[in-house]
């Protein structure tokens, strides 16, 4: 057998955690500190999101997931634009100071000059030449140079702060930055958080419109996996997956039915000098299951996926409040339904993450780099 492991850089890591929801979740109040919903806001940008779920799970929730106009709907837009004209006039004021959106600049972290926009806070990363012409304040980076010599730099505003405002000297030394040094037309990702948007857009009503952007829809699209084999995890096997075995186990099995991987399948005859892959069993043996997953992609925030995940709890994870235990299970074990979401970022801003929930409040999650 040929060694392809690479023995130089740091491995990767992934962190695992199993939490309990609260008894209840005000959906227009939701925790950002409690797991999943800080692992859903840690990742400010996403371009895949996964959401597996059976068959019969799947019925529950369809009508609500593909309905025109519904949570699970949304669009974003390719524009071409200078880092100065985010702060100017009507786009300026309209989306920044009053609305909330998010942007991300074309470029490679760590190699290019990179911009982004989340939550009213403007991300510079720059190079070590870039960053001496602007004139700016930042802070540097590791980039994986040399250690003792500083070679890219962070700057960060934020553009909702009083100060931030044209005739102030700080925003004046952006400005003249943006001006002189920061003056390259990029191709920029766009989305927008106020629900108006999904109509006024395509019509041509909002300050982007100028720039003629390219609008793209963010709907699913769905593949139906038949004849896989699951393990039957119920709350009382979680032990077994808490350690290190048995955390990447599951969680690589999540992932081989993203990929829709025939080594998952029932009817799966792969030559064992091809493939040793084995389904993980807990304890409690493997079931053969359809199962269905929706994929979506496109420029992805985090209340898009937070708002998905809690309609499939809410709808296809729902158990009676007579039938709930306190300790997140039910004396009929219904919490061995689950469904899971897997989430990919773009480079540089994390690798991404996966949440497989249980009917009830019990959650796991792991986040990779």
């Amino acid at each position: 057998m040929i060694d392809i492991h690479r023995d130089k850089g740091p491995d990767p890591k992934c962190y695992f955690t199993h939490s309990l929801l609260p008894s209840y979740i005000d959906p227009q109040n939701v925790s950002t500190k409690k797991k999943p919903f800080s692992t859903f806001n840690a990742q400010q940008f996403s371009h895949t999101l996964d959401l597996i779920l059976p068959e019969e799970i799947y019925d529950i929730v369809r009508a609500q997931l593909e309905s025109e106009g519904g949570v699970a709907q949304s669009q974003y837009a390719r524009v071409y634009m200078k880092l100065g004209e985010l702060l100017e006039g009507d786009f300026f004021t309209e989306y920044i100071k009053k609305g909330n959106i998010m942007m991300l600049a074309e470029g490679r972290p760590l190699v290019d000059n990179v911009f982004s926009l989340y939550e009213g806070v403007l991300k510079l990363e720059l190079d070590r030449p870039t960053y001496e012409r602007c004139g700016l304040q930042g802070t540097p980076i590791e980039d994986g140079g040399r250690k003792h010599q500083k070679a890219r730099w962070v700057v960060e505003f934020d553009l909702r702060a009083p100060s931030m405002l044209h005739g102030k000297n700080l925003f004046s030394r952006l400005e003249w930055a943006c001006k002189n040094v920061l003056n390259q037309s990029l191709t920029w990702l766009f989305y927008n958080f106020n629900p108006s948007s999904a109509e006024s857009l395509p019509a041509g009503n909002e300050p982007i419109s100028t720039h003629h952007p390219f609008i793209h829809p963010i709907t699913p699209t769905t593949t139906n996996i038949h004849n896989v084999l699951v393990p039957n995890i119920s709350v009382a096997d979680l032990p077994n997956i808490y350690d290190q075995d048995g955390s990447l186990a599951l969680l690589e099995y999540l992932h081989l039915m993203s990929l829709d991987s025939p080594r998952i399948q029932k009817s799966d005859r792969i030559d064992s000098f091809l493939s040793r892959y084995e389904v993980p069993d807990f304890g409690n043996g493997l079931a053969t299951k359809n199962m269905v997953r929706m994929r979506w992609r496109g420029f992805i925030p985090p209340r898009f996926i937070r708002e998905v995940y809690l309609l499939v709890r809410k709808e296809g994870l729902k158990i009676a409040k007579e039938e709930q235990d306190a300790e997140g299970g039910t004396a009929s074990q219904q919490e061995g339904r689950w469904a899971a979401l897997t989430a990919k970022a773009f480079e540089g801003f994390g690798g991404g993450y996966s949440v497989l929930q249980f009917a009830g409040r019990e959650t796991l999650s792991w986040g990779f780099d």
